[in-house]
């Protein structure tokens, strides 16, 4: 589905009548100590906790008012109607990973309390966000751009930092809550449908001691779509499902002490995922003699088991210092349960199961701040040691071959200094050095700084760089038979980024009226992009190389307006992005153009305690250079391929009973009813053919019901 002009002229309105109202609002002199004091507390990026106005980068927080309303239940329902974020889920591997800043999910970082989450192929990258439960979720922190000094390899576009619940208002909170949802048309009580179960406890102990465990259980049935299901014996191709099924159990556990000048905060997790593939070629295994079929198929079950071990300490020192220091180990496998299925009489034969993929990874990160008595000065030290070993045998071409195991040891230091020039002006110079076994040793800087101007607006910009660690398929793939050979390439080095940001925001109030305008221009560079090349014509042999350049700049203009009953927020963001590949002849290094427009709206009506909420993100048209053709010397010649535009639309009703004891969300996603998106130019058929074809977005409008049970005692 794609906009059509009228609703252009719809989003265009709305948007520049929000600016002009932001900008001719009246302004009101207020005691700042009360405009402070409802200042969201941000964390991420900061010497210490404060308020959103002082911090220097520009954070953008998610917080668990919008979770709710949105009934997200998972990190990718969360994120899917942000501003310059893609969603770009996978039906048939069940991941959904994110695309930021034009940069997929390998170049930036997600962060709990502070702290990488492991995945397949590293630590805080590349994780699908269909695993992050959002239960014990307080807010999410967003951070656009280079945060290279502070957090290190991968974090190239930014970072996203989940910020854990550690207390409650009363001594005890029970909650439990049950969501039934439709996948598209499609629902049953077990087997349609997405079916989700939690229950939390939560105590404070005393006045120093805080606990809380929690459950959660969240089966997707599968999406049919035009498929047949499991129990389908014709060999027809419609086998199986359009999305897998996919089934999810997250349960944790934490303990918090909190003391005058020291807390100690402890997060356990287990998380479990099997996901179901059924696959679409069935044989008939007819017998001659008795004249009976037993079909059969050989199907697989995907299993990622995830231990975390979170704990983090932060206090005060009697001189007056700061200080934090976190440390994690974390363990994730991935295995493989692959069998020749009887689809009459259920039985299996010839079944294997092994792990192909395994990472354990031990962290530790710690600073130090405050050491000077000054209004004006501050700085910042801190260290950070990472260290993982694993394998994974798909990603090495392989999936039968002997684990090998790789290690990989990562020693930073780094420091930053914040120095307020003057009450408006505050700069903030930071630099980073850190040594890898793997790779050079690699140096880092940053330069942000922020500024008060006069009738309320904040002036922040931010340079800094950054740079993403090859992973285990670009390092160790080995896929070599008579027809094929590629290869990973052990010597590759660090792709290095850098970006600069400006973030111009005006803060404006009309009575209970407040407005927030935020300009955004970005600018990111990657050089020596890994990409897989041609190294050899006779024979044909691929390999990963860095060849590559990335540039994208993007302009973002976004208005938030709230009021007592009534929160809006509208905003439009172009993004221009160049992909340079210096490996082909004729390639293409032209700006190609993107447009997203998204908008919220959230109604509380007091008398009703109801919510009623709207989100809706507009995804213009996304253009991409593709082989088409070879020249007469055989090198590729490149054309543009478009993914047409699309629209995304979620609404949601929150009634509240007996004092917000009960909570009934009743809601739908994808209201305009999105599977697929044509991709007109689109590679198909080979390497170097082009016709149309379409993307898998989503499975269609659903509908959702949540009953959600609190216990405050």
């Amino acid at each position: 589905m794609s906009l059509n002009k009228n609703n252009f002229s719809i989003y265009f309105s709305l948007f520049f009548i929000s600016l002009s109202f932001s900008q001719t609002t009246r302004e009101i002199d207020k005691d700042s100590s009360k405009i402070e004091s409802l200042e969201e507390v941000v964390i991420t990026g900061q010497y210490n906790p404060q308020s959103i106005k002082k911090s220097v980068h520009n954070v953008i927080v998610i917080n668990r008012k919008q979770i709710e309303q949105q009934a997200a239940t998972n990190l990718a329902d969360l994120l899917n109607f942000n501003l310059n974020l893609n969603i770009i889920p996978n039906s048939q591997s069940g991941k959904s990973t994110i695309s930021f800043f034009g940069l997929d999910a390998e170049y930036f970082n997600i962060l709990i309390d502070n702290v990488p989450l492991v995945s397949d192929n590293g630590l805080g990258n590349n994780i699908d966000l269909t695993q992050i439960n959002l239960d014990d979720i307080e807010r999410i922190e967003m951070v656009e751009g280079s945060m290279g000094v502070e957090y290190g390899a991968n974090a190239v576009s930014g970072v996203i930092n989940i910020i854990t619940k550690k207390s409650i208002d009363n001594d005890w909170k029970i909650q439990a809550y049950l969501q039934e949802e439709t996948i598209s048309d499609e629902y049953a009580w077990f087997n349609e449908g997405r079916h989700i179960q939690a229950f939390n406890i939560a105590h404070n102990i005393n006045e120093k001691w805080f606990a809380k465990v929690g459950f959660n259980r969240n089966d997707f049935a599968g999406f049919f779509n035009n498929k047949q299901g499991k129990n389908y014996y014709q060999n027809d191709e419609l086998r199986g499902y359009e999305w897998l099924p996919k089934h999810q159990i997250t349960s944790n556990a934490l303990i918090n002490y909190k003391a005058k000048n020291f807390n100690l905060f402890y997060k356990f997790e287990y998380f479990n995922e099997r996901i179901n593939y059924y696959d679409a070629t069935v044989r008939a295994n007819i017998d001659t003699e008795s004249q009976t079929s037993n079909p059969s198929a050989t199907d697989r079950i995907f299993t990622t088991n995830r231990f975390l071990n979170n704990l983090n300490i932060n206090g005060k020192l009697n001189s007056g210092a700061n200080y934090t220091f976190a440390l994690s180990y974390q363990q994730q496998e991935r295995d493989l349960n692959e069998f020749n299925y009887f689809i009459l009489t259920q039985d299996r034969s010839n079944e294997t199961d092994e792990t192909y993929q395994s990472s354990q990874v031990v962290f530790s990160k710690g600073t130090i701040s405050n050491l000077v008595k000054s209004d004006t000065y501050n700085f910042q030290l801190g260290y950070e040691g990472r260290y993982i070993e694993g394998y994974d045998t798909q990603a090495s071409g392989e999936i039968t071959q002997q684990n090998k195991t790789n290690k990989q040891s990562n020693i930073a230091v780094f420091g930053s200094s914040e120095i307020e020039l003057s009450k408006k002006l505050s700069l903030r110079p930071g630099a980073r050095f850190e040594y890898n076994t793997l790779f050079n040793s690699k140096f880092l800087g940053s330069l942000s700084a922020r500024y008060f101007l006069n009738n309320g607006f904040e002036l922040r910009a931010n340079l800094g760089t950054s740079y993403r660690v090859p992973n285990f398929e670009e390092l160790y793939y080995y896929f070599v038979d008579s027809n094929h050979d590629v290869r990973g390439n052990e010597n590759l080095d660090p792709e290095n980024g850098y970006s600069a940001f400006i973030n111009l925001k005006k803060r404006s109030w009309f009575n209970n009226i407040s407005m927030i305008s935020n300009f955004k221009m970005s600018y990111i560079d990657v050089s020596d992009k890994i990409d897989l090349a041609v190294v050899n014509t006779t024979p044909l042999q691929y390999q990963y190389i860095n060849i590559d350049k990335f540039k994208l700049w993007g302009l973002t203009l976004d208005n938030t307006l709230k009021m007592d009953k009534l929160s809006f927020n509208l905003g439009v963001t172009f993004q221009g992005i160049s992909r340079i590949d210096s490996n082909e002849v004729n390639g293409q290094d032209d700006f190609l153009h993107n447009f997203q427009v998204n908008t919220s709206a959230s109604y509380a009506h007091k008398k009703w305690d109801t919510v009623f909420s709207l989100f809706l993100k507009y995804n213009g048209e996304q253009q991409n250079y593709i082989a088409t053709d070879t020249d007469e010397n055989g090198n590729s010649l490149f054309s543009k391929s478009t993914t047409e535009a699309y629209s995304w639309l979620d609404a949601s009703i929150k009634k509240s009973f007996f004092d917000n004891t009960i909570n009934v969300t009743l809601g739908s996603r994808n209201l305009l009813d999105i599977t697929n998106v044509d991709v007109s130019n689109a590679s198909v058929g080979g390497t170097h053919s082009a016709g149309n074809s379409s993307l898998l977005l989503g499975y269609g409008r659903s509908y959702y019901l949540k009953l959600l049970y609190n216990l405050n005692f």
